[in-house]
């Protein structure tokens, strides 16, 4: 592997916290012997085709500073290739991070771990959810959960948790359970009144809700949790189970299993990663060591 590598810097993130937290990632990666050079875009768009061009120069690693959102960008130029991601977390959900066992919001104890993990060989091929030329680590939201997601991106204040928790209480206030389609691989075609449907290729979302707490990166199958048709005050009762992951034992809850899935409902935005990806109808599959991550 090559000694140089490449720092994917998203300078908003976390409130400037990425910006803050380049500098003591690249120098605990300079440390090590590694060179480093960093990409910044004008936006998203350019800020890809600056991390793509950085994949197809050979970089040893692409390093993604930011949090899920930023993940998610670093994957559309890694996925499908040799190239290794790693992972620098400061943003609000930093959920993709936690399921590869990175710390979060210490910039520095990320740079080492990942130094030391490039040095040692520790990479390995986890899996990744794809939909059409977009791909997610963690969790596809429909439903309630995405409502929650984009009423809490549009909020300023407060950071991280508590806000997915106002978020959740705000929007309580007029949701209903809407009609689902929903087809698991090959099979027929199921039909169900659902508060949400989660797509889970890891466990969390929102900064730590376990909304698929069984989901394995390696296995080939995403879990996807279906929340049936809840009252107001039953979905206040049991939403809030999902930090230890304990609602899946709720009877209006179901956990299904496929490697393909197909979601329709009407007026419904599925979010990837905390990031939009569209009105449903969606059709989302699970790829197989579909990228190669850097980790404990």
């Amino acid at each position: 592997m090559t000694s140089e590598i490449t720092l994917f810097v998203n300078p908003t993130a976390g409130r400037g916290r990425g910006a803050h937290a380049a500098q003591p990632a690249a120098s605990a990666l300079r440390a090590a012997g590694f060179s480093v050079r960093t990409v910044l875009g004008e936006d998203a768009a350019d800020a890809l085709v600056r991390a793509r061009a950085a994949v197809e120069g050979g970089t040893g690693a692409l390093i993604a500073v930011g949090g899920d959102g930023m993940a998610s960008l670093a994957l559309r130029a890694v996925a499908g290739t040799r190239t290794p991601l790693g992972l620098v977390a400061v943003g609000t959900g930093n959920d993709f991070a936690r399921a590869l066992g990175l710390p979060v919001r210490e910039p520095a104890a990320a740079g080492r771990m990942i130094a030391d993990a490039l040095k040692c060989g520790r990479i390995r091929d986890i899996d990744l959810g794809q939909v059409g030329d977009r791909w997610f680590g963690t969790v596809l939201a429909s439903g309630f959960d995405s409502r929650v997601n984009d009423r809490g991106n549009r909020m300023r204040w407060p950071t991280g948790r508590l806000k997915y928790d106002l978020a959740m209480i705000a929007e309580l206030a007029g949701f209903r359970p809407v009609p689902y389609r929903i087809r698991l691989d090959d099979g027929e075609v199921r039909e169900v009144e659902a508060t949400l449907v989660a797509v889970g290729n890891g466990s969390s979302y929102g900064g730590g809700m376990r909304i698929c707490p069984g989901a394995d990166l390696t296995d080939g199958l995403f879990d996807i949790t279906v929340v049936g048709d809840c009252s107001r005050a039953t979905l206040l009762r049991v939403f809030p189970r999902v930090y230890r992951g304990t609602h899946v034992g709720h009877p209006k809850v179901t956990v299904l299993r496929a490697a393909r899935v197909e979601i329709a409902a009407e007026d419904v935005t599925g979010y990837a990663d905390g990031e939009p990806l569209g009105p449903l109808p969606l059709s989302v599959r699970c790829v197989r060591g579909g990228v190669r991550v850097v980790g404990p």
